[in-house]
């Protein structure tokens, strides 16, 4: 039986093309979006594509967050050195992802495959290292610690919804799992801004709040969520 229609990965495979240089040809609109709804191609559309033009627009295939977080550290002048902490990682380079500085060819959530040629690009923007420095993450504590309050008063921002984390890492104790938390990643940049997002709050009043104190924001309710119209 012929097939009519085609998602991504059989779109990709008809046309002997890798699927992640097909969701690059999808990007750039070299492939036109389908016109099965809601996400599919028609076969007349499929075999209406350039699948050398589509292979070519990725010649030397993807590349993973980890080594697109080498290459642009490398743009920085500061080498991720293995076995060291890492001066860029791929959590900075899934923000990079959310901003739509770098477009994920991947489908696994907790993967990355990126187009080595807009990694390129983006090592040649030239408030690179802001960038760098915003998306780099904190943990609760550093977080608490960059805001000058007391790590309970920093739980309590993120009770109240004012810094929401975009990304958890499981930190282990020891060689076992049973040992294992998750513990959540903060942006410097959403972290930073806290203070000015929310002039009502004493800032400097609530840092000189003493250790063992009742926290000022305990008192705080989240704003309700706003109703869908």
């Amino acid at each position: 039986m012929r097939r009519t229609e085609y998602d991504t990965s059989q779109a990709a495979k008809r046309l002997k093309v890798p699927v992640t240089a097909f969701r690059w040809a999808r990007h750039t609109g070299l492939v036109p979006d389908p016109d099965v709804p809601p996400s599919r191609w028609s076969r007349a559309a499929v075999e209406a594509l350039d699948a050398a033009a589509i292979d070519a627009a990725m010649p030397a295939g993807p590349i993973s967050g980890s080594a697109a977080a080498d290459r642009i550290a490398d743009a920085l002048g500061a080498p991720n050195v293995s076995g060291l902490k890492a001066f860029v990682t791929a959590f900075v380079v899934r923000r990079f992802v959310d901003r739509g500085l770098l477009v994920d060819l991947s489908t696994n959530p907790d993967g990355l495959l990126l187009h080595p040629g807009q990694v390129a690009e983006v090592c040649r923007l030239k408030d690179l290292a802001d960038l760098v420095a915003a998306d780099t993450p904190l943990g609760p504590e550093q977080a608490a610690a960059r805001l000058r309050v007391r790590r309970v008063d920093f739980d309590h921002v993120v009770r109240l919804g004012w810094v929401r984390s975009p990304q958890s890492i499981e930190v282990r104790f020891g060689t076992s799992r049973a040992g294992a938390v998750d513990v959540a990643l903060y942006t410097t940049a959403s972290v930073d801004a806290v203070p000015a997002e929310h002039p009502e709050v004493d800032w400097e009043q609530l840092r000189a709040v003493e250790k063992g104190r009742r926290s000022p924001l305990a008192s705080l309710r989240p704003e309700p969520a706003p109703v869908a119209v």
